[in-house]
């Protein structure tokens, strides 16, 4: 089992502080969903932990089981077993799919994937999340609607297989059955080998990703915790009772 600890986490951009001390522990086989309204860190905690370089840790850690996740690179945060799943994946023309699949496999392992291996692999996942059989084939992301390039966000994450996926509103851009397949395939990812935290705005995903631990951003902090009920009640309310039920400013995001 391993075990995500973020403690007292402080990220600012451009000298403007977004994240004002995000305390959070997930461990594997967890599913923690992260709501809350536009604005309020979320994006921010995942390019963060990540190591977007636009992002500046001002204080507090992020420690992946024994290794600290704020003193590694990208690539070395990929081979501790952290994956990010983008809100807006990049196409790059040139790079077919399946190259670009069998090499980032090679650099998250450190050794080289026999070919049969990697194709069985790649081709019996890509029928999971049942994509075009022309995938391998064409360049990364080109031409693909903002389904298409979700579903291959998913395809890597189940050839990757890392010990944490941060997923960015993967639900952003598709239609009820395509979300019902992205959905129940990162379900079934869920063991003791694997946990995710899920950031969404909204409740259909959680249909089919059954959260653990559902907590609730406001300005930079996580400010509420709980199970699906929360989900419900944002669901009937919105995020406007919070202001009334923990004194929250939304204007400023300010206790009151």
């Amino acid at each position: 089992m391993s075990t995500l600890k973020i403690e007292n986490l402080h990220v600012s951009i451009e000298n403007k502080e977004i994240l004002k001390g995000v305390n959070l522990v997930v461990k594997s086989g967890e599913v923690h969903a992260i709501m809350g309204p536009n604005g309020t860190g979320k994006s921010t905690l995942a390019s963060a932990l990540m190591g977007h370089p636009k992002y500046e840790v001002t204080d507090g850690s992020a420690m992946l089981d024994d290794e600290n996740l704020l003193e590694l690179e990208v690539d070395e945060r990929a081979r501790a077993g952290l994956f990010l799943a983008m809100q807006y994946p990049q196409e790059v023309s040139g790079v077919t799919n399946s190259d670009f699949m069998r090499s980032a496999l090679r650099a998250v392992r450190g050794e080289e994937i026999p070919l049969i291996e990697f194709i069985m692999q790649y081709e019996k996942n890509a029928q999971d999340l049942k994509m075009r059989e022309d995938l391998p084939h064409r360049y990364l992301n080109e031409g693909f609607s903002g389904g298409e390039r979700k579903r291959n966000e998913i395809l890597q994450l189940k050839t990757l297989k890392p010990k944490f996926a941060i997923l960015d509103e993967i639900d952003s851009g598709l239609d009820i059955d395509a979300l019902r397949i992205v959905g129940e395939n990162v379900s079934d990812m869920v063991s003791p080998d694997f946990g995710c935290i899920l950031i969404t705005h909204y409740q259909r995903i959680l249909d089919y990703i059954k959260p653990t631990h559902v907590h609730i951003m406001i300005d930079g902090r996580i400010v509420l915790t709980g199970g699906e009920e929360l989900i419900k009640k944002i669901d009937q309310n919105g995020y406007e009772w919070i202001k009334d039920e923990l004194g929250i400013d939304f204007e400023d995001g300010s206790l009151e």
